[in-house]
């Protein structure tokens, strides 16, 4: 994300991996476009005519009122089933799926945290240094005075990503820690 004229791009549905992988080769600067091995399960809906997605443009995938969960890459389709649980709660998150990590439209993910009044981010990479931090800050930065408490990250353990499925999952973010992470941030803890 650091590297000046490189392009980082994590897409988080099939259809957004055909419409920014048709970017990503036209496009003249060196694009970085990482493919997270879970999210080749993945099934949706895939429209022969997608077209190509701009860089650095992030998309509103679900609406809400009360907290706003930037959720990277494969997070997406975690922060949605989280979603769903919050509701049950009367708690309405909005997530937003950045698909693009340099550009980072922080635009968009300030105007959605300004909207909720609290912001989260999720991601599966490190706490320390990684996308969360830097997404986190700049929000920070643009809606200090529009959000009721400090954005909150959520990311993986501070340890070596474990080759084997079933440890790797107890290091990545799951859905019950977004939802216990949003409902800590409504209730001011």
């Amino acid at each position: 994300m650091h590297v000046p004229g490189l392009h980082v791009v994590m897409p988080s549905t099939p259809q957004d991996v055909k419409g920014l992988f048709r970017t990503a080769v036209r496009e003249p600067d060196p694009v970085l476009f990482l493919e997270y091995k879970r999210l080749y399960s993945l099934e949706g809906e895939v429209s022969d005519t997608v077209e190509p997605i701009p860089l650095g443009v992030a998309e509103v995938k679900r609406e809400g009122e009360d907290v706003t969960v930037v959720a990277v890459g494969s997070m997406l389709s975690k922060a949605l089933e989280a979603a769903i649980l919050l509701e049950d709660e009367g708690i309405d998150i909005e997530v937003v799926d950045p698909r693009c990590l340099s550009p980072l439209d922080v635009d968009a993910l300030a105007a959605s945290a300004r909207r909720t009044g609290r912001a989260m981010v999720c991601a599966e990479d490190a706490l320390m240094a990684g996308c969360t931090a830097e997404i986190a800050c700049a929000i920070s930065e643009r809606c200090f005075s529009d959000l009721s408490a400090p954005v909150r990250r959520l990311a993986a353990l501070g340890v070596p990503m474990p080759f084997s499925s079933p440890l790797a999952d107890k290091v990545v973010p799951s859905v019950e820690q977004i939802v216990e992470t949003v409902k800590e941030l409504v209730n001011g803890h």
